[in-house]
């Protein structure tokens, strides 16, 4: 990027932008837009008028002055007086305008905020202004409201073409103080940074305190009252986790997703509703809603009184339907032969995306699912459907809710500008789409998998009886690979309820699990003679028993979901070679080895991979070794504690340490749905080379 010094103004439209991003009921995730015009000086000294405007695929939340792009106002003003321009002869002109090279791709609404004649504009998706936008009765209620000061302009597509409509509007009136287009959004602006963001809280706040009294002159319930009553919280989350693995297999037919579940007070009394049967086929309340929400959720049809053992059977049913309803709306508009200077471009068939399954499921009683590629996607439908839900309140007193048409939806969602914006992101990394959960995790290795999945994608479920140790770690990985990422579960595998319910808290939070890694661990070292019961059981309950109890609440998960998955056992050397001083241990080592076999039997018919890895003397970072096991183990040889790492090093045929991380790549290696994809029932060495360990 140029070196360029640009001035104050810059600065402050990433300050009111990131003031406006802040409020979701002012600003979708991503969505909307701001601007100003200011003279800078570029690189060849001159002075010119630039327009800064947000670029796409950023958010005004979380936007940077490095978010925005700068275009030579001048060379922008002369297309005001052109009648046509298509979307493509638009974005090859925008490339030539860059006042400052390798900035952002210039939003789609660019042209919008270069054609006004005003210094700073807010474009925002305001709930209070789509009160009026997306409403039957909208127009006439939203004069009322604003009298002369505003400008309404009907529904047409982002573009030129709007661009051209909203400016011509607003010289033909220079009394107009504010514009809301139809079924989409609000237009504000000011002379000064100050001014204009003044002007966009004032608007939202009159027409807010406008409906606000409509609703309540109405009296009449919220969306008609309540249809079923909301189970209570833990009922009804109690549900939510165990149609959850059922509900993410049924939508990762094309590609896994990550599902998201919310029950706050406005999802339960909307979903609940009277009303909402009808509304939920209307379509989005924002066009920039449809990329991430699809133009209608799912609402199943089930009610807590028909009791939760019917609820899969209607979430099955809920979901066929609603493919066939998606896949008829791709078919009826996909070939569709519309004047190319039309609102709506010609579409053909390679702009269809290939999953017709919904990103919003609604389930009376229970509370909303939403789904995305990885939490934070999931995260974005949620938002948008909070939105949509506030937006259809409001509608709903200014005349009725309305929506984009068929059409009019297809358009936007497959609207080679909009889906630009998904192009922006990275390839999906190994582990994408897909949730790990570690026992043990708080460990040395227990963390290196964690470490080493969560880097190439995976959502962690980090277990452990040492819940402390398992949040910190969690902090760690959501600071690092964003909010959301992992979740820490005080995990006990000795204990079936404790089991029980932490693959239920891992299903609530993310939908379900697809690798599940069994590496919990303890150990003791001791003569034979001097092995009490007591010690012996306390090795085969976590090694033996609680390896047991985790592979059969996953496979039991891992079916419900119907997708395959993986299992990998972190067992020991010591499951092959005879430990002296260590009978407990190995025995119940060797217990877990075979476990594993005999489950790579059962899950082959299922798409489960159950495989092995086979650590030796990871010393370091590791509980168990900083416990006394490494003195009794010290002794078993007759060396001091602080010289193990030598023996151990000199004993191997490679003359090396491992480490935890050498473990966790082979454990990722196993887990990968690529790299291992075709291998089950295998177990792999990771001890340096130990030749009477070597499989025979």
């Amino acid at each position: 990027m140029a070196s360029l010094l640009f001035s104050s103004t810059l600065t402050q439209l990433v300050e009111r932008s990131r003031w406006l991003g802040a409020d979701r009921s002012v600003c979708n995730w991503g969505g909307g837009n701001t601007s100003a015009k200011a003279d800078e000086r570029d690189f060849r000294g001159r002075t010119a008028r630039i327009l800064w405007v947000k670029g796409s695929g950023s958010d005004l939340a979380s936007c940077t002055e490095a978010s925005f792009t700068g275009l030579y106002l001048d060379d922008l003003l002369p297309l005001l007086e052109r009648e046509q321009m298509s979307d493509a002869e638009m974005v090859a002109y925008l490339g030539h305008c860059f006042f400052d090279p390798g900035r952002p791709r210039p939003s789609i609404e660019t042209l919008l905020h270069a054609f006004l004649p005003f210094a700073h504009i807010d474009h925002t998706h305001a709930d209070a202004a789509n009160y009026f936008a997306c409403a039957a009765n909208g127009e006439a209620l939203a004069h009322a409201c604003f009298g002369d000061d505003l400008l309404w302009i009907p529904y047409r597509r982002p573009g030129f073409g709007l661009a051209r409509e909203v400016a011509l509007a607003v010289h033909a009136h220079p009394e107009a103080r504010l514009v809301i287009l139809a079924k989409h959004g609000l237009i504000t602006w000011g002379e000064t940074d100050e001014e204009c963001y003044a002007s966009t809280c004032s608007t939202i706040a009159r027409a807010r305190e406008f409906v606000e009294n409509r609703i309540s002159e109405a009296r009449r319930p919220l969306f008609g009252g309540p249809r079923v009553p909301s189970l209570p919280t833990e009922e009804r989350r109690s549900v939510a986790s165990q149609i959850a693995p059922t509900l993410r297999g049924l939508v990762s037919v094309d590609k896994h997703q990550v599902l998201r579940f919310e029950d706050d007070e406005d999802v339960l009394t909307f979903v609940s509703s009277q009303d909402a049967p009808r509304l939920t086929t209307i379509g989005a309340a924002c066009p920039d809603h449809l990329v991430h929400t699809k133009p209608w959720p799912l609402l199943v049809e089930w009610t807590p009184d028909q009791g939760r053992e019917t609820l899969a059977e209607a979430v099955e049913t809920g979901i066929a339907a609603y493919v066939t309803r998606y896949r008829q709306y791709l078919a009826e508009n996909l070939s569709q032969n519309l004047d190319p200077d039309a609102s709506l471009p010609v579409f053909r068939e390679a702009d269809a995306a290939s999953d017709p399954h919904p990103r919003v499921i609604l389930i009376p009683g229970v509370g909303m699912f939403t789904t995305g590629k990885d939490m934070a996607l999931a995260e974005v439908s949620a938002q948008l459907y909070h939105r949509a839900i506030a937006v259809m309140r409001g509608a709903e007193a200014c005349g009725g809710f309305i929506s984009l048409s068929d059409a009019e939806s297809y358009a936007v969602e497959y609207w080679p500008l909009e889906q630009y914006k998904l192009k922006l992101a990275p390839p999906e990394r190994e582990f994408a789409r897909r949730v790990v959960l570690v026992t043990g995790a708080a460990g040395g290795i227990g963390s290196a998998i964690c470490r080493r999945v969560a880097q190439d994608g995976a959502h962690i479920v980090a277990t452990d009886i040492d819940l402390a140790s398992a949040e910190q770690l969690a902090t760690t990985l959501n600071q690092q690979y964003g909010p959301g990422r992992a979740l820490a579960i005080k995990m006990d595998v000795t204990s079936e309820e404790s089991v029980q319910a932490a693959f239920e808290q891992a299903a609530l939070r993310f939908g379900g699990i697809d690798i599940i890694v069994n590496n919990a661990g303890l150990a003791s070292s001791a003569p034979i003679t001097e092995t009490s019961l007591t010690e012996w059981n306390k090795n085969w309950n976590v090694l033996a028993t609680g390896y047991f109890l985790v592979a059969r609440a996953g496979f039991q998960l891992l079916q419900q979901q119907g997708r395959g998955g993986s299992l990998v056992f972190v067992a020991s050397k010591n499951a092959l070679v005879a430990g002296k001083n260590a009978a407990a241990y190995s025995t119940a080592k060797a217990a877990e080895a075979h476990l594993a076999r005999c489950l790579a039997e059962e899950g082959g018919q299922f798409g489960i991979r159950v495989n092995t890895v086979n650590p030796d003397a990871v010393l370091s970072g590791s509980r168990i070794w900083g416990s006394a096991w490494r003195e009794e183990r010290a002794a078993t040889y007759g060396v001091a504690p602080d010289q193990l790492e030598e023996v151990y090093r000199k004993r191997t045929t490679l003359g090396v340490n491992i480490l935890p991380e050498d473990i966790a790549e082979v454990v990722a290696f196993f887990a990968s749905p690529t790299r291992s994809s075709k291998s089950t029932g295998n177990m792999l060495n990771v001890d340096g080379g130990v030749s009477a360990a070597y499989p025979r």
